[in-house]
C-alpha cells in the first residue's frame, strides 16, 4: 500500500471509529438499528473498517456455531463420533444412546436386525432406552415458546431419532375445511380444525394457520389456510423424543418378529452381565460440522455442545456443562478469554446469547492462523454457492458470489455474518464481522417489489469486504 493511500485509510478509520454514522451503507438501515461491524486484514491487526462499539454485546444468532465448531475441534478432535450401542444379557436388552443427531429409524432397525441375526428372537425381560448421556433441559433457556413446534428448534436430547423432526402436510378441501396428513411410520397424532379462506378474506381477517403441541406428540392445527390447489408441506419438531423413539422401537420389533415379554422403558438400568451386540457410529466430526455450519443445523450444534460438556467434565452433557466447557476449552487452547460473553446454547437459537464483535474477530483470526490443523474455513458456506448463503439476496450475484466464506446468523431483529473475504486466488485475506440488531423496518402495505434495507446495506458492506480483500498494494 502506498503512503497516500495508507494515510487516507488511517484518516477514514479514525473518522469512522468516532462517528459510526459516517459510513454511508448504514444509512440504508431503519432508525433504531444497532450495528457493530469490522473488516480487518489477516496479516495485520490494523482494521480497514470498524465501529467504536466493538465491546458491546449483540445477539450472535447462528454465528455462535463458529464458536461451537472451534471448541468441538479443540475438545473432541476429528476422530470423534457419536456411538449408539445395543447390549443384552440372557433376559434384558439396552440401547445406549449418545445424542447422535443423525441417527435414523433405519439405523435403529439395522441394530435390531443384527441382534436377530445373532439368535435373539425373544426379549424375556425389558428393552431399555438409555438416556443417561445427557441431562437437564432439552431446550435452552431463551428459546421462544412460539417456535418449539418447528424443526429448526427440535429438542436436544440424548435419545435423538430422525432429527427429532417429522413431516406432515395439510390439504384445503372444497367445502372450506382442511385435511391433515402425516406418514404412518411417524408415531405422532395430527388433527386440524383450520378453515380454508380466500386470499382476500385472509387480508381482511389476518387469520393465520396456528399450531398447538402437547408433550405426548399430539399436534393440532387451527386458524386459517389460504386456498391452494396443492398440499402445504409441514415439518414438526418432535416434542417428546423418548416417547417417539419408544413407539418406533415397538414398531421395529414387530417388523423384525422379535417378541418382547416385558416393556420398552426409558432410563439407565442397573443390569449386570450385559454384552455388546451391535454398534452404530455417526459420521466423524468434520462431516458433522460441515452440515452444522453450511445448513446451520441447530440440533447438531446443541448435541455437539452437550457432547463437549460430557467429554470435558466427565459428567452427563447438558447446556450448562457444554457452554461452560466451550468457554474453558477456548481459553485453554487459544488464549482467548470469552468468559464475558453470555452463551446458553451451542446453536445460537436462544435469545439470551450475547457476544461482542471484538471477540468474534479474535476467534476468526485464530481459526485462520491455525487453518492447517483445524480445517474449519473449508467447512463454512460460500457466498452464493452453497449452504445458507447460496440464495442470500446480497450474496448470490457477482461480484460477491464465491468471494466470501462466512457463517450467517438470524433471529428476530438480528442479521449477522462472520467470516472471511477471499483474494483473486481464492485465499482468505480479510476477516469481517457484521452484527445488526434491533432491525425493525416499517412494513409496506402495497405489493410493489422493493429491496429490503438489510439487503441494501449488506450489498454495499460486502463490496467493501471484497475491495479490501482483493486490493493489490502498489510496490
Amino acid at each position: 500500500m502506498n503512503v497516500s493511500l495508507r494515510t487516507t485509510l488511517a484518516s477514514f478509520i479514525t473518522l469512522f471509529s468516532t462517528f459510526s454514522l459516517a459510513y454511508a451503507p448504514l444509512d440504508h438501515l431503519p432508525q433504531g438499528s444497532r450495528v457493530s461491524i469490522a473488516i480487518e486484514p489477516l496479516n495485520s491487526n490494523q482494521p480497514y473498517l470498524t465501529t467504536s462499539n466493538r465491546e458491546q454485546f449483540f445477539p450472535p444468532a447462528s454465528t455462535l456455531k463458529v464458536v461451537t465448531a472451534l471448541a468441538a475441534k479443540l475438545a473432541l478432535g476429528d476422530e470423534f463420533q457419536f456411538k449408539t450401542q445395543l447390549e443384552a444379557n440372557q433376559r434384558d436388552m439396552v440401547i445406549r444412546f449418545s445424542g447422535d443427531p443423525t441417527l435414523t429409524s433405519q439405523d435403529l432397525k439395522q441394530l435390531l436386525t443384527l441382534a436377530r441375526q445373532q439368535g435373539i428372537t425373544t426379549i424375556k425381560g425389558d428393552l431399555w432406552l438409555d438416556n443417561s448421556a445427557f441431562n437437564g433441559y432439552e431446550r435452552a433457556v431463551g428459546w421462544p415458546w412460539d417456535i418449539t413446534g418447528v424443526c429448526y428448534s427440535a429438542p436436544s436430547s440424548a435419545i435423538t431419532l430422525d432429527e427429532n423432526c417429522v413431516q406432515a402436510s395439510i390439504y384445503a378441501n372444497k367445502d372450506g375445511s382442511t385435511r391433515a396428513y402425516t406418514p404412518e411410520h411417524f408415531p405422532i397424532y395430527l388433527s386440524t380444525t383450520a378453515k380454508t379462506i380466500s386470499k382476500q378474506r385472509y387480508e381482511e381477517t389476518h387469520c393465520d394457520l396456528e399450531l398447538i403441541t402437547t408433550p405426548d406428540n399430539h399436534y393440532q392445527l387451527s386458524g386459517c389456510l389460504v386456498e391452494r390447489s396443492k398440499p402445504l408441506p409441514l415439518k414438526f419438531a418432535v416434542q417428546n423424543p423418548s416417547l417417539y423413539t419408544q413407539r418406533t422401537v415397538h414398531t421395529l420389533l414387530n417388523q423384525l418378529n422379535i417378541k418382547l415379554i416385558g416393556n420398552v422403558r426409558i432410563g439407565s438400568p442397573e443390569i449386570s452381565n450385559l454384552k455388546p451386540i451391535a454398534t452404530h457410529y455417526s459420521a466423524k466430526l468434520p462431516e458433522l460440522l460441515t452440515v452444522m455450519l453450511r445448513k446451520s443445523d441447530n440440533l447438531i450444534a446443541d448435541n455437539v455442545t452437550k457432547a463437549i460438556g460430557q467429554h470435558y467434565f466427565s459428567l452427563p452433557g447438558s447446556y450448562n456443562t457444554g457452554t461452560e466447557a466451550i468457554k474453558q476449552v477456548i481459553s485453554e487452547k487459544t488464549g482467548i478469554n470469552i468468559e464475558r460473553n453470555k452463551i446458553v446454547d451451542g446453536s445460537g437459537l436462544s435469545r439470551n446469547n450475547r457476544f461482542t464483535s471484538a471477540d468474534m474477530t479474535a476467534l476468526l483470526r485464530y481459526i485462520w492462523q491455525h487453518d492447517d490443523q483445524l480445517g474449519l474455513i473449508a467447512l463454512m458456506p460460500s457466498a452464493g454457492e452453497n449452504g445458507t448463503l447460496k440464495y442470500r439476496s446480497s450474496m448470490r450475484n457477482d461480484p460477491i458470489k464465491g468471494q466470501l466464506v462466512a457463517k450467517s446468523g438470524s433471529v428476530y431483529g438480528s442479521y449477522n455474518m462472520a467470516g472471511f473475504g477471499l483474494n483473486k486466488q481464492g485465499q482468505p485475506t480479510t476477516l469481517f464481522v457484521q452484527y445488526v440488531a434491533d432491525y425493525l423496518p416499517t412494513k409496506r402495505d402495497n405489493d410493489t417489489p422493493t429491496v429490503a434495507p438489510i439487503t441494501q446495506f449488506e450489498q454495499l458492506f460486502y463490496q467493501d469486504v471484497l475491495k479490501y480483500s482483493q486490493a493489490s498494494p502498489k510496490k
